[in-house]
């Protein structure tokens, strides 16, 4: 190889692995995205913590009817971190999500608080770590572009939302949503 060849070769090398890093490195919006999604996870875990038996097992209303325990919502916040992911991944890949109703979701969540009608709080907050753990670290891959990506979404109605849109208002706001709610039930 003559030398303009091998500084033509350096330059394609070069900017192949910036391309790389821009796709792999953390976004500071992606970073920004994923630490809230662990604040909101952390902050759930500590209260969860602090609960009794008694108060693990209160039934939390839903639409003026008692409805899932304590426990039961916690478990599904954990639970459904990779649901939620898959969702925002498949939005960011520019495909439309349109199976996901929120019939299904009510069915999903019936089925879920039957099945784990009694789980305990030391495996669910464990689940809880895990799974945000994952969510956050699946998120801080995302890049600008992914999270700038729009595609129609089923649980939005079929409108086209990007898929920071979807991260937040399902990965990020989910433990927070179900904390005011559970804090609501305990009057605390």
């Amino acid at each position: 190889m003559n030398t303009i060849a091998k500084e033509i070769q350096t330059k394609k090398d070069f900017e192949q692995l910036k391309a790389q890093l821009k796709t792999t490195r953390t976004t500071n919006r992606a970073e920004s995205l994923a630490d809230r999604i662990e604040v909101g996870a952390a902050g759930l875990a500590a209260f969860a913590e602090g609960l009794s038996d008694e108060e693990w097992r209160t039934p939390v209303s839903e639409s003026g009817r008692d409805g899932r325990s304590v426990g039961v919502i916690v478990h599904h916040v954990a639970s459904v971190y990779p649901i939620e992911i898959d969702l925002a991944r498949t939005i960011a890949s520019g495909k439309a999500v349109t199976d996901v109703t929120w019939e299904v979701v009510a069915e999903l969540n019936a089925k879920h608080a039957y099945e784990q009608a009694g789980v305990t709080k030391e495996t669910t907050l464990e689940l809880l770590r895990s799974n945000s753990r994952a969510a956050a670290a699946a998120v801080r891959a995302f890049t600008d572009d992914e999270l700038d990506r729009a595609a129609p979404f089923s649980l939005s109605f079929g409108a086209p939302v990007t898929s920071q849109f979807v991260i937040e208002d399902h990965a990020l706001r989910h433990s927070w949503h179900h904390l005011a709610r559970i804090r609501k039930a305990l009057n605390r």
